[in-house]
């Protein structure tokens, strides 16, 4: 499990907990092969879940690993559909509907989130669907932020592509730029530092490359470029000193202008119109 996972498990965890209502969300990363461990809990009333640790094909969680895909009980002790390997700490915290979402970035399970009732009833589709969603928005980010890592470690130090690196740097203090344009309460001061963000973007790109693209609303803009460093929806949020909800929502708008239909053919449509960096 890398702190990366697990940080971002935590906010998926917060976020399913927050638009379900469920009473009890809980998940883990991976940590080892074909194992996770259980540490991020909202709504636990015992110990009896947190640092558990569960294996591929094993329990509902378990299960839904070795399948790729959700799974879910409405009686959890009853179900023939599972094994029951951690029917004690699951009985502990009294959980009897539960569903248990993977979390999967390129073919291999990175970790699971749970939602759970404390009685047999089936869960609504609504809840269902918004377990997956929020397993698809951790997987993009997770996604985003292994390409940043890749490209940062192909880098040997010292070598001519050190340029590369600072370019990263570049698109870090970009991001600042337009954040710090909000906090700033005088309209004139913010419109020079938006107009010499959109410079800063533009100044690598050859005007021959240029390619003509839509016009992006500032936040819609802000929320891409820190999309575009590697944060997460909730680092983005953070810096921005917005919701998370609603840097998705800014998110959402920027790759329907961009026609994109991921987050970074967003980012890439963005640098080609040379509104990123």
């Amino acid at each position: 499990m890398t702190r990366d996972d697990a940080g971002a498990v935590r906010t998926a965890v917060l976020t399913l907990h927050r638009t379900t209502g469920l009473p009890m969300v809980f998940g883990g990363a991976l940590s080892g092969q074909d194992r996770l461990r259980i540490t991020e809990l909202v709504g636990n009333t015992t110990d009896s879940l947190n640092g558990l640790v569960v294996r591929q094909g094993n329990g509902l969680g378990g299960k839904a690993m070795a399948m790729g895909r959700p799974a879910w009980v409405s009686n959890y002790p009853c179900s023939a559909a599972i094994s029951h390997d951690y029917d004690k700490p699951v009985g502990r915290e009294g959980l009897l509907s539960i569903v248990a979402v993977p979390i999967v970035v390129r073919r291999r399970v990175r970790g699971v989130l749970y939602g759970a009732l404390r009685e047999p009833l089936g869960l609504a589709d609504r809840v269902v669907g918004a377990a997956v969603q929020a397993a698809r928005d951790l997987e993009q980010d997770l996604a985003v932020q292994d390409r940043a890592d890749e490209a940062l470690a192909r880098l040997p130090p010292g070598s001519p592509a050190a340029p590369a690196a600072r370019w990263e740097e570049v698109r870090a203090v970009h991001a600042e730029l337009r954040a710090l344009a909000e906090e700033v309460r005088d309209l004139p001061t913010r419109d020079r530092l938006r107009r010499a963000s959109l410079r800063l973007a533009a100044a690598g790109l050859d005007a021959s490359d240029a390619a003509p693209g839509p016009v992006l609303a500032p936040r819609e803009l802000d929320v891409l470029s820190y999309v575009a460093i590697g944060c997460t929806n909730a680092e983005a949020a953070e810096h921005l000193g917005l919701l998370p909800e609603t840097v998705k929502s800014y998110l959402r708008s920027a790759m329907r202008k961009l026609d994109s239909h991921t987050r970074l053919e967003a980012v890439t449509a963005a640098r080609r119109a040379g509104l990123l960096p």
